[in-house]
C-alpha cells in the first residue's frame, strides 16, 4: 500500500505561483509513475501532469504545459508540482496519484493510490 499526502495549495492571484507536494508513505514510489490531477468544481476529474519513474521526460496536459513543472525526489518520497502564471481556469482540488509500472498513464482509472487532494484557488 502507498499513502500519498498533498500540501501547498491555497488562495493566489492571477499569475501567482504555487509549489504542491504529495509525500508518499508505505512503499517505495522509486519504480511507480506519479501523477496529478484536477478536480475543478461541477467538472470531470482531468490528467495535469505525469512523470515515470524511469527517467522517461515528463507529459503535461495541453492546458498547463509551459507553466506547471512536476518532479519527484525518490529519496524523499516527494513529488512536486510547481505551477507559474496560474490563471482563474486553474482553480480546482489537485490529487497526487500512483501507479506501479512504467506507463505514462493520463487517466485516472489506470492509477491504483490516490491523495485526499489540495485546493487551488486563483483569483482574477
Amino acid at each position: 500500500q502507498v499513502q500519498l499526502v498533498e500540501s501547498g495549495g491555497g488562495l493566489v492571484q492571477a499569475g501567482g505561483s504555487l509549489r504542491l507536494s504529495c509525500t508518499a508513505s508505505g512503499r517505495t514510489i522509486s519504480t511507480y509513475t506519479m501523477g496529478w490531477f484536477r478536480q475543478a468544481p461541477g467538472k470531470e476529474r482531468e490528467f495535469v501532469a505525469v512523470m515515470a519513474w524511469s527517467g522517461r521526460p515528463p507529459y503535461y496536459a495541453d492546458s498547463v504545459k509551459g507553466r506547471f513543472t512536476i518532479s519527484r525526489d525518490n529519496a524523499k518520497m516527494t513529488v512536486n508540482l510547481q505551477m507559474n502564471s496560474l490563471k482563474p481556469e486553474d482553480t480546482a482540488v489537485y490529487y497526487c496519484a500512483a501507479q506501479p509500472g512504467l506507463k505514462v498513464a493520463t487517466s485516472g482509472y489506470e492509477y491504483d493510490y490516490w491523495g485526499q487532494g489540495t485546493r487551488v484557488t486563483v483569483s482574477s
